[in-house]
């Protein structure tokens, strides 16, 4: 047996068995390069005619989100998508053209949290950060020659 891929030790980890579906979704999501939505997973299992269905690639998207293996990013247009990410807490900086992310840690924020929760009187109990913009790449191809 191959080893396992982290979303495949995701499901594992959490108690959830490997099923088919869930390798061959695991496997879609690892060889994504950048945020992907729902429906761009379901387009590549019907693509590669693995017999995923719609709901079987919802629900599983919607359990690796459970376990912390995804994370649902809100896009600028309104529309969502999601990363692999891991356990500890971070942020996103996400390329608004190719939907490449990376992870980015704290910097600072907890602090800026605790600040907002001591001027505002609120109990913050959870903060999440998204920026986006252009990547190195993009940034290199839109500059003209």
């Amino acid at each position: 047996m191959p080893d396992l891929t982290a979303l495949e030790t995701a499901f594992e980890t959490a108690g959830h068995r490997l099923t088919r579906p869930r390798r061959a979704l695991a496997e879609l999501i690892d060889a994504r390069d950048g945020a992907f939505s729902a429906a761009d997973l379901v387009a590549d299992a019907q693509g590669r005619r693995l017999g995923i269905g719609r709901a079987t690639i919802f629900r599983a998207i919607e359990l690796l989100e459970e376990i912390g293996a995804l994370e649902r990013i809100d896009l600028p247009t309104g529309e969502h998508a999601y990363v692999p990410c891991g356990p500890a807490h971070h942020h996103h900086v996400v390329c608004r053209r190719c939907s490449r992310s990376v992870e980015i840690g704290d910097l600072g924020l907890g602090a800026l949290a605790r600040d907002i929760a001591r001027k505002t009187g609120y109990q913050i109990d959870v903060h999440r950060l998204e920026l986006f913009g252009l990547c190195p790449d993009c940034r290199l191809a839109s500059v003209p020659a």
